[in-house]
């Protein structure tokens, strides 16, 4: 999970995540959420008829976008099932690197967390 602001969550997926990512989720006016803060490899599917049903009784209406994902967690155990209800669903290409860097190339940016090195 790269960005969270109650509106808008934004998943990251790459191969090493520690200094970039190559594809973002993004989804946009959420509704409902329910998934652990850390985890990985995400398994998307279609949710079950049970899950738009629990979502449709936290939301009171059926939301434009269900999505249901599988996931790992740093604890292990179970598959958690995850739920994002939301306006909007977009998948995003590019590289987006997870630290200060000058002279972007074409389609490359930075993560909205990261910041310019304060001046020595």
């Amino acid at each position: 999970m790269l960005h969270f602001d109650g509106s808008q969550l934004r998943l990251a997926a790459g191969h090493d995540l520690t200094y970039h990512h190559g594809l973002e989720v993004i989804f946009t006016d959420v509704a409902y959420m329910a998934c652990p803060a850390r985890f990985w490899d995400p398994r998307f599917r279609d949710p079950t008829l049970d899950e738009r049903a629990l979502v449709r009784r936290h939301v009171g209406e059926e939301s434009p976008v269900v999505i249901a994902f599988d996931v790992e967690v740093p604890a292990g155990g179970d598959l958690p099932s995850c739920l994002v209800a939301a306006g909007s669903v977009e998948v995003v290409h590019g590289l987006v690197y997870r630290y200060w860097r000058d002279n972007l190339a074409a389609g490359e940016r930075l993560a909205p967390h990261v910041r310019p090195p304060e001046p020595s």
